[in-house]
């Protein structure tokens, strides 16, 4: 199988050497004309935002950390001008004026990714959907919100992240939360989620086993609900409202995004569901003028697979040869999301990957220039600066604006912080 993938594209044999490469999507088209065929559109996001902001008040009781932001869960978009000056000389980049900022989705409140966006969201559209609509939500107090839920679960398979986000929601609002999690799953994720009352089952496969097995175990019980990382709608448009909120902070800080200063926005991927979302919403705000790359481990490339081949999820990375296996725990993925991988079809730019080694480089390069921990697969995206500089034309860094997306880190412990500060492959 492998000989036949490897003819679909001219990057494939590349990345089935398990070698870094920026892979530009030949199937991306006008915004304008490729919106007409997607199955959402703004409407969906707005619905989306008007959703997270009638709970706003009950995440604010819930979760203290909230208050400050009225129980809205965002993060700062910080500009890191010493890791461009950092990156500019030890990699020979020269980003010629243009900007570099990091999106701290890493220190997001509740469950510290950017698993909290979409994996909150769909919590909380499917609380709605069994209780019903109510614009009073922080009335209810917990003995209330348990008794209304206690005897319905929720579930989800994960490698880590995902797993955080639904299990903390849920239980806080009084679900049965179970998730079911990978051998790739780090014991500190495990350990955070039992101390907040979720069941945590393990498994010695991959990620696809852990979900496989959790929609089966849902299924069984007409009382659960499967979150699916892979498909699902809701947890996509949660995602989505952060193109919203970074119009927003880019306005404050009286950024131009237009057709001379594109917005290149660079996110880590593995199924595609968080990263699918995120670029969506941006493509609804800014069109043509944004510009969506995705970076994925080289042993794990799962969603430029999907692309470059056109057989999205019908494919996996062992099939080119690849392990599958990554030091990147939240981009640990085999295969794609057929769903998300169908929307990015005319609208990502390009894929990029990363080696794993290289991830604990800019993991130290972030600390040593900006004082800023992010967990290592988050870092991913500091890998593209480094390809796209060799590839775009002047002005894309010269007026550029370019958004490194941090997925992860902030519940991190210390000593784990430690270990992966002195790990070198």
């Amino acid at each position: 199988m492998k000989e036949e993938l490897i003819k679909l594209d001219q990057i494939l044999p590349q990345v089935a050497e398990g070698k870094e490469v920026l892979w530009r999507n030949p199937k991306v088209i006008p915004f304008e004309e490729a919106k007409k065929e997607l199955p959402l559109g703004m409407e969906d996001i707005l619905d989306a935002e008007g959703r997270l902001e009638r709970f706003a008040p009950l995440i604010a009781k819930l979760f203290p950390e909230t208050k400050s932001q009225g129980g809205i869960i965002e993060s700062p978009l910080q500009e890191i001008p010493s890791m461009k000056e950092l990156m500019e000389k030890k990699y020979g980049l020269d980003f010629q004026g243009g900007r570099l900022f990091l999106k701290r989705d890493s220190d997001l409140a509740v469950a510290g990714s950017v698993k909290a966006r979409g994996g909150i969201y769909e919590v909380l559209k499917h609380t709605e959907d069994l209780i019903g609509h109510r614009k009073d939500w922080a009335d209810l107090s917990k003995e209330e919100l348990k008794d209304s839920l206690s005897e319905y679960k929720v579930q989800v398979g994960s490698t880590g992240n995902l797993g955080m986000s639904i299990g903390i929601m849920s239980a806080a609002l009084g679900y049965e939360a179970i998730v079911h999690m990978s051998k790739d799953a780090k014991e500190w994720k495990k350990e955070k989620l039992r101390s907040q009352g979720v069941t945590v089952i393990e498994y010695e496969g991959d990620y696809g086993e852990a979900v496989a097995q959790g929609r089966r175990e849902s299924d069984q019980d007409p009382k659960s609900y499967f979150v699916d990382d892979e498909n699902s709608k809701d947890l996509f448009l949660g995602y989505s409202v952060a193109a919203l909120r970074l119009k927003k902070q880019l306005e404050d800080l009286e950024i131009s995004v237009d057709d001379t200063h594109p917005l290149i926005v660079y996110i880590p991927c593995g199924v595609g569901g968080a990263p699918g979302g995120i670029a969506f919403g941006l493509k609804e705000v800014y069109g043509d003028n944004v510009k969506v790359f995705f970076v994925e481990p080289t042993e794990a490339p799962c969603m430029l697979v999907g692309l470059a081949t056109g057989m999205h999820n019908k494919v996996s990375v062992q099939d080119l040869g690849l392990s599958g296996n990554t030091h990147a725990d939240g981009l640990a993925v085999s295969r794609p999301s057929g769903f998300v991988g169908k929307v990015m079809e005319p609208l990502l730019e390009g894929e990029i990957t990363v080696k794993d080694s290289r991830l604990y480089d800019y993991l130290r390069d972030l600390k040593a220039s900006e004082e800023i921990f992010i967990e290592p697969s988050s870092c991913a995206g500091f890998q593209g600066p480094l390809m796209t500089i060799k590839e775009y034309p002047e002005h894309f860094f010269k007026q550029g604006t370019h958004i490194v997306w941090a997925t992860g880190g902030s519940l991190v412990p210390e000593k784990t912080r430690e270990e992966f500060y002195n790990t070198y492959l």
